[in-house]
């Protein structure tokens, strides 16, 4: 597992902002102040920190390197854990779990059960937006 913390008796850098995190499923954002050098890692690293701390559901787990973090104006591109936040030049982020890969082995062993690919986290939404319109 990476180490992203930093040590505390450095100095600050740069300029400090206020983030809004969304992870994919949970009821709300996440938001807290960071630092525009702090790591991308570190971000998910405290995302998940307080997202355990505030006892939100579904549960995550702790490991940060099953998650990554998108930006919305790039759609489709994680952000790299060891980019600085402030580089991205946005304030609001959506965290998702890794998508899980299927082994050769496993294909080998049912080959008649596919799996319906993950999409991402823009289709997760319009999916819900579909079930919750056409439920009203």
């Amino acid at each position: 597992m990476l180490n992203y913390k930093q040590k505390k008796n450095q100095p600050l850098k740069g300029n400090r902002f206020l983030i809004s995190v969304t992870v994919l499923g949970s009821s709300g954002p996440i938001r807290f102040v960071v630092n525009e050098e702090d790591l991308v890692g570190a971000v998910i690293q405290t995302v998940l920190k307080s997202y355990a701390r505030e006892g939100r559901f579904p549960a995550l787990g702790s490991n940060l390197n099953d998650f990554l973090l998108y930006c919305p104006i790039s759609e489709t591109e994680a952000l790299s854990p060891w980019d600085n936040i402030g580089s991205v030049g946005v304030r609001n982020f959506m965290l998702c779990r890794k998508p899980q890969t299927e082994t050769a082995i496993d294909v080998e062993k049912s080959p008649s059960v596919s799996r319906k690919a993950t999409g991402s986290w823009k289709t997760w939404f319009n999916n819900a937006l579909t079930l919750k319109i056409s439920s009203h």
